[in-house]
């Protein structure tokens, strides 16, 4: 299994979900955040106190798939979360060892 998440921006996120979902990707995960891409425009940035400058308000996206699905997901996100600029967010993938559903059965599992 595999994780690949990005970090895009807000405005980018609801074509990269659409898309992601249209092509059957179902196990979904959408955070606010903060970091250092590159604002649009004024309404994606605030001062952070925490980090001592000013940040752009972005999404981290989670997806979690089988290995074969991968990079369809990275392809999708990254052609439906292009903004014009040259670096427009980044796209992480990881190797998930193991997942369990939350069903409610107790075992040693």
């Amino acid at each position: 299994m595999k994780e690949v998440k990005a970090f895009i921006h807000r405005g980018r996120v609801v074509d990269v979900i659409h898309a992601l979902a249209d092509a059957g990707f179902r196990y979904l995960s959408v955070s606010d955040v903060k970091g250092l891409l590159t604002a649009l425009s004024e309404q994606e940035q605030s001062y952070s106190i925490e980090m001592g400058e000013r940040v752009t308000k972005q999404v981290k996206l989670l997806v979690f798939c089988e290995d074969d699905q991968a990079e369809r997901a990275v392809q999708l996100i990254r052609l439906h979360a292009r903004t014009g600029q040259s670096v427009a967010g980044w796209v992480y993938q990881s190797t998930v060892d193991r997942a369990w559903p939350i069903d409610g059965r107790v075992d040693n599992d």
